[in-house]
């Protein structure tokens, strides 16, 4: 299975839920190849910001390898499931679907915990160390449905 994080800059939200989920699949011995993507070209090229990377490494996750890029039309024939973090980065995402098989693929991740809610992943990028930290709670319990879901087959 190929899962797609996608946020707006590819170096807070994105990259965190792709750090996440790798460590969760490692620690369940599943075979996922797992990415990570941005909708805007802010970033593309550079390392998760630097509090994104500290706050998980307080958690037990190393991000700080990761590389932004931007979303391309082509990661809809790439990957099975596409997490958007937020409304926008979902309406940004959908907008470059050619098909109904590209539009079924993306979700919002917080539906994993509220189904059907379309509840954001609020952007820590403008605040204190505090909303790093809520991110990385939301996060966790998010991949945490996901890899249940896996082992359950019912993800897709």
């Amino acid at each position: 299975m190929r899962i797609l994080m996608v946020c707006l800059g590819n170096i807070c939200r994105s990259p965190l839920a792709e750090g996440i989920l790798r460590k969760k699949a490692e620690e369940h011995a599943l075979e996922l190849f797992i990415d990570s993507a941005g909708t805007s070209n802010f970033h593309i090229g550079e390392n998760p910001d630097k509090r994104t990377i500290k706050n998980a490494l307080k958690n037990g996750v190393d991000v700080s390898m990761l590389v932004a890029r931007q979303f391309k039309a082509k990661d809809f024939e790439e990957f099975d499931i596409i997490y958007t973090m937020d409304h926008s980065n979902y309406s940004n995402v959908i907008a470059l679907a050619k098909n109904d098989a590209h539009i079924n693929k993306v979700r919002m991740i917080l539906n994993e915990l509220h189904p059907n809610k379309n509840m954001p992943v609020p952007d820590p990028y403008f605040g204190g160390e505090e909303g790093f930290q809520h991110v990385f709670e939301l996060l966790d319990k998010a991949c945490e449905k996901i890899i249940e879901k896996i082992k359950h087959n019912s993800l897709i």
